[in-house]
């Protein structure tokens, strides 16, 4: 099972591997705080894609989906999708982000595509 929760968020007795999957470490939290097992890069989006989006996020979102899609078959991102795939084969994992809108964050698309 795959779940997306901010970092902000007290961990929980569920949320498995907790992996943060954001290319920068979240401000305002420490290492102790997020209390995070993974920090997976290679599966977020790139710089150039993550500023396209963030300058018009509502019309932008279903091109960012197609974008973000296109750049995780990539191989370096493909890595990252087979270690993300086999944590979850063997319990749940929890994607963490320091994005406030999460239906519409690349978490979301993430864990779209780990669910396929």
């Amino acid at each position: 099972m795959v779940q997306i929760k901010r970092i902000y968020d007290p961990p929980a007795d569920d949320d498995g591997r907790r992996v943060l999957a954001d290319r920068l470490w979240p401000r305002g939290i420490s290492k102790d705080e997020a209390d995070v097992d993974e920090w997976v890069k290679d599966v977020t989006p790139s710089t150039e894609l993550r500023k396209w989006y963030h300058e018009d996020p509502q019309t932008r979102h279903a091109e960012f989906v197609r974008r973000y899609e296109r750049e995780l078959a990539g191989p370096e991102q493909q890595a990252g999708l087979t270690q993300l795939r086999d944590l979850a084969a063997h319990g749940t994992v929890t994607l963490l982000t320091s994005s406030k809108d999460l239906p519409h964050s690349h978490l979301a698309v993430l864990a779209d595509v780990l669910s396929h």
